[in-house]
């Protein structure tokens, strides 16, 4: 048993002062505000319910901050970096990608996220030859996690063609490959993977996009894992939308309602190039919108509907994606500033009952956990204990309390106010340091090194 009192807590029911909560296993056994602190308790500022980051690469964490040049093409976009990508994950081993995703996954937590929902697309040696252990690399996702003690969601991708056109995949692609039945076949091998680690773990797929699954693979995909969490890249980019149209005769958000049964199961990454009736369809369909603020910014994708979206009462989330910065608070504040950018407005998603801070943190909280299939999500007896602790001491939350501290923490501060974080109890975060931090940053260091030596 664990037990934490705090200053105050965002309970499933609202604000809370001088709380005491108890974590039995990897639960929340019981929450009692108007307490005083017990003797040996954690005692933290504000607490509350920690995030899933519902998508993430994590191997392109180590290519942060090398594509920041103009080649030839007079207009480097989202298609530029694609290709300089991939030319960098050819150099990538697997122990490569376990130091890197341990790294990736120990600075998600120390910005408060408790759960890593791994997009995992690298499942092949150079030149698209198979391990001997077909999912070898996720072998090494898993394995990172043992480590780092976050919560997993692993969704293996699958990932067909070069385009709609079917043309094979190109070199970096070709580590993606897989037909639906060597796919399945992995699939079945990652969830063995998964097998050592604790019981908060789920395992789900993902379609990569309409531009690389075929129709029948996007079935194969659906009826691989039913209920599970399924993820899939949806209408990110211009040419992405014009390439799905020009095959199959609509829109992708489009054809994705027309041909898919898309429910709450479902995850669209993106959604940056929606029409206005396609954003409240999609969220009418009770799917969450997986949103990636800092990397859409990056690679110019453009900036989704979030006003239309959230009033429709759609479920969303955030995610590091590229991973070029992993800082929750600042995928807060770069969401809601995109909207108030695009309409020349302020405060744009806040309501009469809830500030702008508390609708991001509420929403992310809860969408996050649809998204990884996770018992988590709000702060409630019996849910998954994960939980952030904000440290109410730091110059830029002193004196705030309830709405006001979130909207401190996300506008006029960073995380570096995060103190503490649980993962279904597993307590890796402590003073606002993983617990492992120097053994795993010594580990990528040495990867880092050894790929600027080829």
């Amino acid at each position: 048993m664990q037990t934490i009192w705090a200053e105050q807590a965002l309970l499933a029911k609202g604000w809370a002062q001088d709380v005491t909560l108890e974590i039995a296993g990897d639960r929340i056994a019981g929450i009692e505000p108007g307490t005083l602190p017990q003797p040996g308790a954690q005692r933290v500022g504000a607490l509350l319910p920690a995030p899933a980051n519902l998508h993430s690469h994590a191997f392109q964490r180590a290519m942060a901050g090398l594509t920041e040049r103009r080649g030839p093409d007079p207009r480097d976009t989202f298609w530029t970096w694609r290709q300089l990508m991939f030319r960098f994950l050819d150099r990538l081993t697997p122990e490569d990608v376990q130091a890197i995703a341990a790294f990736v996954q120990m600075e998600m937590m120390e910005a408060g996220y408790a759960c890593n929902v791994e997009f995992h697309y690298l499942h092949h040696a150079p030149g698209g030859t198979p391990y001997a252990r077909l999912a070898e690399m996720s072998e090494r996702i898993a394995a990172a996690t043992q480590e780092t003690g976050i919560g997993l969601t692993l969704l293996p991708v699958l990932y067909e063609f070069g385009g709609c056109d079917r043309r094979p995949l190109g070199p970096g692609q070709i580590r993606f490959g897989n037909d639906p039945s060597r796919f399945a076949a992995l699939v079945e091998q990652a969830e063995a993977a998964l097998t050592p680690l604790p019981a908060d773990t789920r395992l789900g797929v993902a379609p990569h996009s309409l531009r690389a699954v075929s129709p029948e693979g996007l079935a194969a995909c659906m009826d691989l894992r039913p209920g599970a969490p399924l993820h899939m890249h949806l209408a990110e980019q211009v040419a992405e939308v014009e390439e799905v149209q020009a095959a199959r005769s609509a829109r992708p958000t489009e054809w994705l309602l027309a041909n898919a049964a898309v429910d709450p199961n479902w995850c669209l990454i993106h959604c940056t190039q929606m029409e206005r009736a396609e954003t409240l369809a999609l969220a009418a369909t009770g799917a969450v919108a997986g949103l990636c603020p800092i990397t859409e910014s990056s690679l110019g994708d453009g900036i989704f509907d979030g006003v239309a979206w959230t009033g429709a009462g759609g479920a969303f989330g955030v995610g590091s994606d590229s991973n070029i910065r992993i800082a929750l608070s600042e995928e807060l504040r770069t969401l809601d500033y995109s909207q108030r950018l695009r309409d020349r407005s302020r405060a744009a998603l806040a309501t009469t009952e809830m500030s702008t801070g508390r609708v991001l943190l509420d929403g992310v909280a809860r969408g996050g956990a649809q998204a990884a299939g996770r018992d988590a999500g709000v702060l409630a007896e019996g849910k998954l204990a994960d939980l952030l602790a904000l440290d109410s001491t730091h110059v830029d939350l002193e004196g705030r309390t309830g709405d006001t501290l979130l909207d401190a923490w996300i506008f006029a501060g960073d995380d570096r106010a995060v103190s503490d974080v649980w993962a279904a109890g597993r307590h890796r975060v402590r003073d606002g340091r993983h617990v492992a931090r120097e053994r795993i940053e010594r580990a990528y260091r040495a990867t880092l090194r050894r790929l600027r030596a080829l």
